[in-house]
């Protein structure tokens, strides 16, 4: 169970204007700026779910994480992690614990990433027998037994992205942390991340916590998502519910001859090149009949689909809604 309640944590940070007299003067006398990144922050997560922490750059994602990591200590509030408080208890949190930083490294850069775990699993004392329990599952869960005698240095990135993930779970943690796991990964290796997230978390009933602004990743593997933006949660809820939020918003793809000049009062192009445009209609203004034959009175229509707001569409309405 992840508790927190009222967390509050602000940065102080040192301010200069550019050029060399400016940072003579800042050597003198400092200018610093306070950024109050967390606001009150509070939610709960039972055993076993997994939520999707999402928000834009510098809304405190990251900071949420670090302090239930127990790397940061907030200001003020209360943060209680299966029983523990995570910067007080730091080596027997730990322990339960796995992160992943889709821009951090845990893999010891110049030796094979086996070597790396075979000091991860020292790190965390894990016994002989779970280690290689664990071991053997990861690497056949994430196709890596053929990359684990190699540098990480020489690694893809998606082929560090999986060996960062198994060196999380060699010591079984009963959450895991993901910050941006896919980022920068092609398409086959988020649907090789993606999947075995998912069984990891149906079979060990592992809790995953993913923050991400890809939000393929959030319909893929999370039913819950919490919104936070300018260090407060805004919203926690279902996708559904997102989605029901959204539900007068339709989005048209056509491919006709001709000029497609306009559109119409409730339509608005996102993409209108030539023979091809996309465009979001607002169902409580104009009709998806009504809106087909606008289109079909200007040019003459190849093909045409309809489909709800994709899911970043959702967020970015959000964003809109709760002005951040």
């Amino acid at each position: 169970m992840i508790e927190l309640k009222n967390i509050n944590k602000t940065f102080k940070v040192a301010k200069r204007n550019a050029g060399l007299s400016e940072a003579v003067k800042a050597l003198l006398r400092k200018e610093y700026s306070y950024i109050q990144a967390l606001r009150d922050v509070s939610f709960t997560i039972k055993d076993g779910e997994m939520v999707g922490y999402i928000g834009p750059n510098g809304a405190g994602k990251s900071s949420t994480i670090k302090i239930m990591s127990g790397i940061l200590t907030p200001d003020s509030g209360e943060c209680s992690i299966n029983g523990k408080t995570p910067w007080q208890e730091r080596i027997a949190h730990v322990r339960e614990i796995g992160v992943v930083f889709g821009q951090r490294s845990q893999l010891w850069w110049d030796v094979p990433v086996a070597d790396s775990f075979e000091l991860i699993k020292d790190i965390y004392k894990v016994d002989d027998t779970a280690f290689k329990r664990n071991l053997d599952e990861l690497t056949e869960l994430l196709d890596i037994s053929e990359i684990i005698r190699t540098p990480a240095r020489q690694l893809s990135l998606g082929q560090r992205m999986r060996c960062e993930i198994a060196a999380s779970l060699l010591h079984s943690p009963k959450i895991l942390f993901l910050d941006e796991p896919t980022i920068g990964l092609d398409a086959v290796s988020k649907i090789a991340v993606r999947k075995f997230i998912k069984t990891l978390n149906s079979e060990r009933k592992t809790t995953v916590i993913l923050t991400t602004h890809d939000m393929q990743d959030i319909e893929a593997l999370t039913e819950r998502i919490l919104l936070i933006g300018k260090g407060k949660i805004l919203l926690d809820g279902s996708l559904r519910e997102l989605k029901k939020r959204n539900s007068s918003h339709k989005r048209l793809t056509v491919d006709f001859v001709g000029i497609l000049a306009e559109a119409g009062k409730g339509m608005s192009f996102t993409e209108n090149l030539d023979g091809h445009a996309e465009i979001v209609l607002d169902t409580e203004v104009i009709s998806v009949s009504e809106a087909i034959a606008q289109i079909s009175r200007q040019v003459e229509i190849n093909d045409i689909s309809v489909t709800g707001a994709t899911a970043e569409e959702m967020v970015v309405s959000l964003y809109k809604e709760f002005e951040i």
